[in-house]
């Protein structure tokens, strides 16, 4: 069982940026793989970024690419994502996810999922 909870979100102005933080519990964090989702009202919960256990390779949704960093410190069982020049369709809930089988980009891959934290884009 691992245990999530996101942190770092707020209200930013467009153009502007935010860190959010995602803390696991349990020692069995580095065996996994983590995602960011979100979820905008009205919308489906859609991929955002993905990492894999060692922090080696990583993965981003087209919109997000070059402005959104994903990383992890597995010492202190914590994934982030940098989000840098914000837009207004950038509001949404964020999730974060530790990975099971499948792909990096679909919900159904995902065991255990945070409570997410609301992110607001002003223009």
């Amino acid at each position: 069982q691992v245990q999530l909870v996101e942190s770092g979100g707020g209200l930013v102005q467009a153009g502007g940026s935010l860190r959010l933080s995602c803390a696991a519990s349990g020692r069995t964090f580095s065996s996994y793989a983590m995602g960011w989702f979100r979820q905008a009202p009205g919308k489906e919960r859609e991929f955002v970024a993905a990492i894999s256990w060692s922090g080696g390779s990583t993965y981003y949704a087209d919109s997000v690419k070059g402005r959104f960093t994903i990383s992890r410190d597995n010492a202190k069982y914590t994934v982030y994502l940098q989000m840098n020049s914000l837009k207004p369709e950038d509001t949404a809930v964020y999730y974060c996810a530790a990975k099971g089988s499948g792909s990096f980009y679909y919900t159904e891959a995902y065991r255990y999922w945070g409570q997410g934290t609301q992110v607001t884009v002003s223009s």
